[in-house]
């Protein structure tokens, strides 16, 4: 009989860990939540983004890096077996400084990563004259840019039915409204409680969010989150003009303009304010000064899910064996080494060694006195 997982979670980090495990042979059950819950899956910008990532932890910068050269396989075999296009666009992203301060601040961050990464690195800065050789729209207050030839993005929600045609045709389980409450042990049994249910499984996966906090403590795993509301602005469909995305901007491929990089750290409830709509406006209107008179759709704030510390969590329990608990605020960049390098991983019972870094050990260590 083959070994069964259970996936608590069913966002973009839940299907692409599950799609692993079904590829590695094992039967998937994922036990989602209710349709009104806070998911981030439905409220990221969908970058690909690589450029800025690890700047003080290199193990991160190596780690998204490797899913960005899975990422275009990835898009590829989707497509293939769902015949959705995730409109994957990966011919590289900027970073704009609309000030000296900016400037500074953003050579240093390149210079960084290229101390760090060494041969490796593939972020670079670059003046006006560059940008606006690929970026003519770009506004007379960009006065340079970082450019990394990795970045790129991808529609999020047609990803997300994307993931979820590839689980249903790989005979993945999705159990809506099915609350998971603790991980145990019934006996030698790895098991998952919930509301009326107990279902014993070989792996159980949580990548449940916020809610992977309190489910990876029962299992005696650590994964302290904290809550990010980002808000973000769609405009109407416009003439393709922007091809290459920023952190603030992108257009998608239908022609809307999606901006807006807010952190409200330990913020948990969804929704816009007028101060941050405006906030978002006015660098994008920096950024594209045709922006100016064009009309806004909606707009909307999302909860992301952020560790404390900025790095990914990848835990194993030590009173629960074949249990494990993934967080990242990374979600859509990870998706081709959650799915092509995670989930296959801990089918085999294990985390990958390129993840020992962002073990749970790490919030263990007492600082000396």
């Amino acid at each position: 009989m083959s070994e069964r997982a259970i996936v608590i979670g069913g966002g973009i980090v839940g299907l692409s860990i599950a799609l692993g495990l079904a590829r590695a042979g094992l039967g998937v059950v994922i036990l989602d939540g209710a349709d009104a819950d806070n998911r981030a899956s439905y409220g990221n910008a969908g970058l690909v983004w690589v450029q800025s990532k690890g700047a003080d932890h290199v193990p991160y910068a190596r780690w998204s890096r490797q899913s960005a050269r899975l990422w275009p396989a990835f898009a590829a075999e989707l497509e293939q077996t769902t015949g959705i296009d995730v409109e994957y666009d990966q011919r590289g992203g900027f970073s704009f400084c609309l000030d000296e301060a900016e400037v500074e601040a953003r050579r240093a961050m390149v210079d960084k990563m290229a101390a760090r990464l060494g041969p490796e690195n593939d972020v670079e800065f670059v003046d006006a004259g560059f940008v606006r050789q690929r970026v003519p729209h770009v506004g007379p207050k960009v006065l340079g840019a970082s450019w990394c030839p990795s970045d790129g993005h991808v529609n999020p929600l047609l990803l997300m039915g994307a993931l979820r045609k590839r689980a249903a045709a790989l005979g993945i389980d999705i159990l809506y409204g099915h609350k998971a409450t603790r991980i145990g042990m019934n006996g030698s049994h790895l098991t998952v409680y919930g509301e009326g249910f107990g279902m014993r499984a070989d792996r159980v996966v949580v990548a449940a969010g916020l809610a992977t906090q309190e489910l990876a403590a029962t299992a005696g795993m650590t994964v302290p989150l904290k809550p990010v509301r980002g808000q973000i602005v769609v405009t109407e469909r416009l003439r393709k003009v922007i091809d290459y995305p920023t952190p603030t901007t992108r257009q998608a491929r239908a022609g809307s303009v999606i901006f807006g990089n807010s952190h409200e750290d330990d913020m948990a409830v969804p929704g816009t304010t007028l101060s941050v709509i405006a906030s978002h406006a006015q660098r994008a209107i920096a950024e594209f000064p045709f922006l100016a008179s064009r009309r806004i759709l909606r707009s909307w704030g999302a909860i992301r899910v952020m560790p404390r510390d900025g790095r990914p969590v990848y835990a194993s329990s030590g009173t629960c064996p074949g249990a494990y608990a993934i967080a990242c605020h990374s979600g859509i960049t990870l998706t081709a080494i959650h799915a092509g390098i995670v989930g296959p991983s801990i089918a085999a019972g294990e985390l990958p060694p390129a993840v020992s870094t962002f073990s749970d050990e790490r919030f263990h260590v007492v600082s000396p006195a």
